[in-house]
C-alpha cells in the first residue's frame, strides 16, 4: 500500500477527537493547509422517495485542480519515518507531588477524591494525617479497606513511626466520613458501621445489630426460621428487622460514582423529513481545510530550488491530506445512510424493532469490504431522536422465528425487559417463563440464551427480585 492509502485507512478508524487532533497536527506542520473559516455550506440531503436517502457532500474548494495531482506521489522516504503507528491520546497530568493531589484531576471525582476532600476538613498532625491518606489509598472502589493495619503501618514506617493502636484510631475517624460503611474490613463491619449512624430510636435497631454481628451467617444463607428462634422474635418482627438491613449497602463506595466527564460528539445526524429519514454528517464536529492561496502561489513549476521543492511536497502532502478527509466523509456517510435505511424500524419504533444486522450486509449493499465497513463504525457515533448511539450498536445477531423469519438479539432483549417490567412484583417470571412468552409471540429461543441477555441487563433472576420485594 502506498503512504496515501494508508493514511486514508488510519484516518478512517480514528474518532472525532483522534481525527481532530490529527487535523491540528497538520496543519501546525504543513504551511499549504489553512482552515477554511469562510465556508459555510454544510452536506445537504437529497430525499428521492420515501425509502431512499442520498447525500451529497459539498466540495471543499483548493488553489488548484485536483487533477493536476497524479495517482502515485513519488516518495523518498518510509510511512513510519513521518508517522508514528501508535494514535496520541493526551496525558491527563504529571505525577502529583503529594499523595492527595494524586486523586485531583480535574473533571475526575472518585471515591478516594471523596473521601480526601472530607479528610481536609478534619485538623490532624502530620502523621496523621499521613495515616488518613495511606488508609483511603487502601480502600478500594467497593469501598473495603483491603489491607491489614501492619500493611499500612509497613507502608509508612520508611517516613513515620506509627503505632498500631494510632492506625486503629485514624481508622476509626477514616469510618464516620460518608458514605456510611466506608473503610471497613468485612461486611459485618460494614453494615455494623451504617447501623451505628443511625438515630438511636430507629425502630428494629437493636435487632439488627445483634443479626449484623452474631448472625449474619444465617441471614445471608435465607433461614429465617433458625434466625428468629435465634433472636427470639416472631415471623413478623423478624421481616421488619430484616427489611431494616437490607435499607443498608453491601457496597457503599459505590455509591460514589467516578463523575469524570466524557464527551460525546456524533458524527452523524439523523432525523425524521415526512415520511424519510434525512442523514447528514456533522460538520460542526471538524474543522474544514483547504489551500492556503498565498504560499501555493509561490511555487514556480520550472524551480528546481530546495525551497521550492519544498512547497510543493507541502502542497501534494496537504491535497492528500484533505482527499482522505473528503474519502472518510463520504465512506462515513453512505454506511451511516445504509445502516438507518435497513433500521427505519428501529427509528420508528424503538429497540423492539431492531433488525437483525452484521458487517457483512452492509459491506455488501454498499460494496465494500468487511474490514472497511467495521473502521467506519468503530468509535463513530450517531445522533437519533431516540437517542445518541455507536454506529456498532445498530447491529446484532438473529435469533429465528416460526414464522421462518428472523428477529435481532437488541429486539429480544428488549421485550425481555419490557416483559420483567409488567410482572407481577409478588410473582416474579422465571426465564423458563418468559421462553413461553417469546414462543407465544412466534420467538423461539432457548432458556439459556434468556438467562444470558437478562444477565447483560443487570437484571437480577426471578428469585432474587421476589426475595428483594
Amino acid at each position: 500500500m502506498t503512504p496515501q492509502l494508508q493514511q486514508a485507512i488510519r484516518m478512517l478508524q480514528l474518532s472525532s477527537l483522534e481525527l481532530n487532533l490529527e487535523i491540528q497536527g497538520a496543519l501546525d506542520s504543513n504551511m499549504m493547509l489553512e482552515l477554511d473559516e469562510d465556508d459555510t455550506a454544510g452536506f445537504q440531503d437529497n430525499v428521492t422517495g420515501p425509502d431512499t436517502v442520498e447525500v451529497n457532500g459539498s466540495d471543499y474548494p483548493e488553489a488548484f485542480d485536483h487533477d493536476a495531482t497524479p495517482d502515485e506521489l513519488p516518495v523518498d522516504t518510509a510511512w513510519e519515518d513521518i508517522y508514528e503507528a501508535a494514535t496520541y491520546y493526551p496525558r491527563s497530568g504529571d505525577m502529583a507531588e503529594t499523595y492527595s493531589d494524586e486523586y485531583r484531576d480535574i473533571g475526575q471525582r472518585n471515591l478516594q477524591h471523596h473521601l480526601l476532600s472530607q479528610l481536609d476538613l478534619v485538623t490532624l498532625s502530620v502523621t496523621d494525617k499521613a495515616i488518613a491518606i495511606a488508609l483511603i489509598d487502601a480502600i478500594n472502589d467497593d469501598g473495603y479497606l483491603t489491607a491489614s493495619l501492619e500493611e499500612i503501618r509497613a507502608t509508612l514506617a520508611a517516613d513515620f513511626d506509627a503505632e498500631a493502636d494510632e492506625i486503629e484510631a485514624v481508622l476509626h475517624l477514616v469510618q464516620t466520613f460518608e458514605p456510611a460503611g466506608i473503610g471497613a474490613r468485612d461486611l459485618a463491619e460494614c453494615l455494623g458501621l451504617q447501623l451505628a449512624q443511625l438515630a438511636h430510636d430507629t425502630p428494629w435497631l437493636d435487632e439488627a445489630r445483634t443479626m449484623v454481628d452474631q448472625h449474619l451467617e444465617l441471614l445471608a444463607a435465607h433461614d429465617y426460621k433458625r434466625l428468629a428462634k435465634q433472636v427470639k422474635l416472631e415471623r413478623q418482627q423478624l421481616e421488619q428487622a430484616i427489611a431494616l438491613i437490607q435499607s443498608l449497602h453491601p457496597r457503599p463506595g459505590s455509591q460514589v460514582q467516578d463523575t469524570r466527564a466524557e464527551y460525546v460528539v456524533p458524527d452523524v445526524l439523523v432525523k425524521k423529513a415526512g415520511a424519510s429519514w434525512k442523514v447528514e454528517l456533522n460538520t460542526d464536529a471538524l474543522p474544514r481545510l483547504r489551500i492556503n492561496t498565498d504560499y501555493a502561489g509561490m511555487i514556480r513549476r520550472a524551480d528546481n530550488s530546495a525551497d521550492n521543492v519544498s512547497l510543493k511536497n507541502h502542497l501534494q502532502e496537504a491535497r492528500w491530506f484533505i482527499k482522505s478527509l473528503q474519502s472518510r466523509s463520504e465512506t462515513l456517510l453512505r454506511v451511516a445512510s445504509c445502516i438507518v435505511e435497513k433500521q427505519r424500524a428501529f427509528l420508528e419504533f424503538g429497540e423492539e424493532a431492531m433488525k437483525p444486522l452484521v458487517l457483512h450486509d452492509v459491506a455488501e449493499s454498499l460494496e465494500l469490504h468487511d474490514s472497511t465497513v467495521s473502521r467506519v463504525t468503530t468509535r463513530k457515533y450517531m445522533h437519533t431522536p431516540r437517542g445518541v448511539f455507536e454506529l456498532k450498536y445498530f447491529f446484532s445477531s438473529h435469533v429465528g422465528t416460526e414464522e421462518g423469519g428472523t428477529r435481532s438479539a437488541t429486539a429480544i432483549r428488549a421485550l425481555i425487559k419490557k416483559l420483567v417490567q409488567a410482572e407481577k412484583p409478588e410473582k416474579p417470571l422465571s426465564d423458563n417463563k418468559i421462553v413461553e412468552l417469546l414462543a407465544k409471540q412466534g420467538i423461539q429461543v432457548a432458556r439459556r440464551t434468556v438467562a444470558k441477555y437478562r444477565e447483560g441487563m443487570s437484571i437480577p433472576s426471578s428469585s432474587e427480585r421476589k426475595r428483594r420485594i
